[in-house]
C-alpha cells in the first residue's frame, strides 16, 4: 500500500516511451491565441492583465537590461501554474514533481545570471562573495561559505518546487485513501475527513500558484543582483 502512494510520481510511459514529453508540451495547447480583432474576448483579456501584472510586479526591481528577460519570466511562470494545476486533476501527471526536470530549468537559468554578472560586472558580482567590513580572518572562512551558497541556490530552487508538490499530493492521497477506508465503518468520521479533504485540495491550489511565482521570483531576485 505505501509503495502505491508513490506510482503517481513515476512517468508514465506507453510501449516503453515515456509520456513526460506529451505531459510538458500538451499545457501550451491549451493557452488561448490572440485574435486579429479590436476587441478580445473575455478569457483573453484576462490572460493579458494577469500577464501584465505579473510582468510589472516582477520586473520593478529591475534595471532596464533586466527588462529583457520579462518574455521568459512571463512564459515560465504561466507554463508552472498550468502544469501545478493541471497535475491536481485526477488520473493525471506532473511533470514538476521529477527533480530532474525542475533541475533542468533551475541550473541553466541560474548560471546565466551568474555569467551575465561575470561579464558586466565582474568585480560586483565577485564582491558578493566578500562581504563589506568582514574581519581579516574571516575572510577565507566567509569566502568559502557564501561560494557554497552561491552553488546551493539552483539546489534549492529544484528541491523547493518538487519538495512542495510532492508533499501535498501525497498528503491529498493518504487523506483520501482514509476517506475511502472510513466511509463503511464511521460514516460521520468519514464525512468530517472529506471536509478537510476538499480544504486541503483548495490549499494545494494556492500552493500551486504560490511555488510557480517564487520560482520566477527568486530567478529574479538572483537577476537583480547580477545586472
Amino acid at each position: 500500500m505505501m509503495a502505491s502512494f508513490f506510482d503517481q510520481f513515476a512517468s508514465p510511459s506507453f510501449l516503453g516511451v515515456p509520456l513526460i514529453a506529451i505531459a510538458i508540451a500538451l499545457p501550451w495547447t491549451l493557452f488561448p491565441t490572440p485574435t486579429s480583432r479590436w476587441l478580445n474576448n473575455r478569457l483573453i483579456t484576462l490572460q493579458t492583465w494577469f500577464i501584465n501584472r505579473f510582468t510589472n510586479q516582477l520586473l520593478l526591481p529591475l534595471n532596464v537590461a533586466g527588462h529583457k528577460w520579462a518574455l521568459l519570466f512571463a512564459s515560465l511562470m504561466v507554463f508552472l501554474i498550468t502544469i501545478n494545476m493541471l497535475g491536481l486533476l485526477p488520473y493525471t501527471f506532473t511533470p514538476t514533481t521529477q527533480l530532474s526536470l525542475n533541475m533542468g530549468l533551475a541550473v541553466p537559468l541560474w548560471l546565466a545570471t551568474v555569467i551575465i554578472g561575470m561579464r558586466n560586472q565582474p568585480t560586483v558580482a565577485l564582491g558578493h562573495l566578500l562581504p563589506e567590513g568582514t574581519p581579516i580572518p574571516l575572510i577565507p572562512v566567509l569566502i568559502i561559505i557564501e561560494t557554497i551558497s552561491l552553488f546551493i541556490r539552483p539546489l534549492a530552487l529544484g528541491v523547493r518546487l518538487t519538495a512542495n508538490l510532492t508533499a501535498g499530493h501525497l498528503l491529498i492521497q493518504l487523506i483520501a485513501t482514509a476517506v475511502f477506508v472510513l466511509m463503511p465503518m464511521m460514516p460521520t468520521v468519514a464525512i468530517l475527513t472529506a471536509a478537510v479533504l476538499f480544504l486541503l485540495t483548495l490549499l494545494e491550489v494556492a500552493v500551486a500558484m504560490i511555488q510557480a511565482y517564487v520560482f520566477v521570483l527568486l530567478l529574479s531576485l538572483y537577476l537583480q543582483e547580477n545586472v
